[in-house]
């Protein structure tokens, strides 16, 4: 437990694309498994760990069984090592139904052990969300500002206007890069078009992204 002191888009789904968006979108959200999970850190978490559980597969994404909430405010701060270099294309977050459900967030890339205090800085991308109970929403980032991310924070600065902040899922998709001696291997976790994919901008209007 680490403390700190301070103060629904709808959407549709095309028939023929039913039976293939599963697979698909799964393949696109395993940046997961690319992330040095043993040290990971979650600062503000009730218990200590769970911050590590709502980074997990696309078919556990609705799984209300691990879930991490926050401690003595509403701010959730997630400092997440890769274990290489990743293009970052778009998140999604998925909380309860209610006003425990994260409100905004801001991303910062490259910053190891990112604290509290660190977050009066400008970030590189801020949103402000909408209610996600279901993990359908994403937020496309700015892909030139994210193109190279060793280490990813995830902070959670506000929810809808309750004393604590449940999360129970974080999605991240993009590209995986692993240097090897003299080659460069490149996992592609983002799948073939799908204009599926493109829904998210009636989803989400470009007010909602704050910077």
């Amino acid at each position: 437990m680490s403390g700190h002191g301070h103060g629904h888009g709808g959407h549709s789904h095309r028939c023929c694309e039913d039976e293939h968006e599963p697979a698909e979108r799964g393949l696109e959200y395993a940046l997961y498994q690319r992330i040095d999970i043993e040290k990971l850190q979650c600062l503000n978490e009730t218990r200590e760990g769970d911050g590590k559980l709502v980074f997990k597969p696309w078919d556990q994404r609705t799984d209300r069984e691990k879930f991490v909430e926050s401690d003595a405010d509403e701010e959730l701060l997630f400092n997440i090592p890769f274990t290489g270099s990743v293009k970052l294309k778009g998140i999604i977050i998925a909380g309860e139904d209610d006003e425990s459900h994260p409100a905004e967030m801001r991303l910062y890339k490259n910053i190891p052990h990112m604290s509290f205090d660190d977050t009066c800085r400008e970030p590189e991308q801020a949103f402000r969300l909408n209610r996600d109970p279901l993990a359908q929403l994403e937020y496309p980032t700015k892909i030139a500002r994210f193109s190279n991310v060793n280490h990813l924070s995830i902070h959670i600065s506000r929810n809808f206007g309750t004393a604590s902040t449940r999360v129970y899922y974080i999605g991240l998709r993009g590209e995986y890069f692993q240097a090897h001696r003299h080659e460069v291997t490149i996992c592609n976790y983002e799948a073939s078009a799908n204009p599926a994919d493109h829904k998210v901008d009636s989803i989400i209007p470009q007010t909602n992204v704050i910077s």
